[in-house]
Parts: C-alpha cells; structure tokens; sequence
C-alpha cells in the first residue's frame, strides 16, 4: 500500500513538472515569436526581405530541440507573433498553424553547429549580387572596415571575414548536409551566401544575430557601391 501510494505521489510531481515546462516553453515561445515579429518588420523596411522572402529562427530549448521559426509565404512587412510556428529538430510542428519554411532544415544545421540561439536569413540585393560575382571563387572576403568590429569576436578592423557561397539548391536535405560541412570545416565565420539567394548568418541570442545581420548587409552595400560586386 505505501508503495503504491508513493509511485502514485511521483506520478503526480512529474506530471506537475511537465506541466510547468510545458507552460514555460509557451511563454518562451511567445516572447521570442513576438520578437522575432519586430525584427522581420524592421528588416523589411531595409529592403532585405521583401515580399515573401526571407526567414528567422530562435531557439526556445535545446534538449530536446525546439525553434520558433516563420511560416512558410508570408509577407515580412506584415508579420505578427502568430506567424510563427515552433518546431522539433525534424521539422515537425508542435506549435502553431501552417507549415515551416522549406529552409527550415538549414536554419537545423546551423544551430546544430555553430549553437547558435538565432538564425537569420536575408534576401537583399547586396547578397544577391554579390554572391553571383563571387561564386567561382568559392566566398566573398571582407577585411579593412571600422565595422567588422560589431562581429562576435573580433577586435580590429584589421579582420578578413570569409563568407563562404555555396550553390542553391531545391533540395533542401542534401543542401543542409553541405551547410553543416561548411560549419565544421571553417570554423568562426559568422555567415555563408546561397548563390544568387541571399545571406544566412546567426548569433548567441536574438540581439547578436541581428547585430550581426546589420554589420553584414552594411559591408555587402559597401561593396557592391565600390564595385566589389560589378
């Protein structure tokens, strides 16, 4: 009798503790959907993600997997927390209406390897453009500018940041397998382009991988201006 009514008294406080985790990854997940919200708006209004293009992630739990990300085809000027989905490491949903970006399985492979708790991608022009011209040589190098210091890490103008372009592709499990390579073999770079698509970069938290989107987009425009992209 005593053992039973012990088994039935820890049945209860797990049940209670996944109640509670469940109730605070809801909010988790609303906090950051909103956030996420303001930040596509915000960058919509820049120019970089226009009409239906573009899409963000952040990370709500790691064990096990979860990502607030965008749903698929939606205007980025217009978004708003319920917009967003949450999602497992498969892509599934667990959260929310619709379904994930196709890209979901990237925005996977670059928490996967970089631990990142947000991942951005963008679709503006200087990505565009640039990652055209540079595709034969394998990346983009930006070095010599005041603002590569808004990078995670780096301490002098003096930097050359690489950032990698890899081939698009419709194919999004063979692509987020290239990605994750790309990950492992350059470690510290804080971005990669899709040829003739757009820029993919991330951060620590919401803040960082927005930071880190301005810093990149801002040199992208400075080069293209140059002529670095003609």
């Amino acid at each position: 009798m005593m053992k039973r009514k012990a088994a039935i008294l820890k049945k209860r406080r797990v049940q209670r503790r996944q109640v509670f985790s469940a109730a605070v990854a809801g909010n988790k997940f609303a906090e950051l959907a909103q956030s996420l919200a303001e930040l596509g708006r915000g960058f919509y209004t820049r120019g970089w993600v226009l009409g239906t293009s573009g899409n963000f992630s952040a990370v709500i739990s790691r064990e096990p997997m979860r990502l607030a990300i965008t749903s698929t085809g939606l205007d980025k000027g217009r978004l708003a927390r319920e917009h967003f989905l949450e999602m497992d490491s498969a892509c599934k949903v667990v959260r929310g209406e619709g379904g994930p970006s196709a890209e979901a399985q990237l925005h996977v492979a670059v928490v996967r390897e970089t631990d990142a708790g947000a991942v951005m991608h963008t679709h503006s022009v200087w990505s565009t453009v640039l990652s055209g011209r540079h595709a034969a040589a394998g990346g983009l190098a930006l070095e010599g500018y005041e603002m590569l210091k808004g990078l995670q890490g780096v301490r002098t103008h003096k930097h050359r940041e690489w950032l990698p372009i890899l081939e698009n592709s419709q194919d999004m499990e063979e692509l987020s397998g290239i990605v994750a390579k790309t990950l492992r073999e350059q470690r510290g770079i804080h971005g990669f382009l899709l040829r003739e698509h757009g820029l993919y970069t991330w951060g620590a938290d919401l803040q960082e991988a927005q930071r880190h989107v301005e810093i990149l987009e801002f040199l992208m425009e400075v080069a293209v201006r140059r002529g670095n992209g003609t």
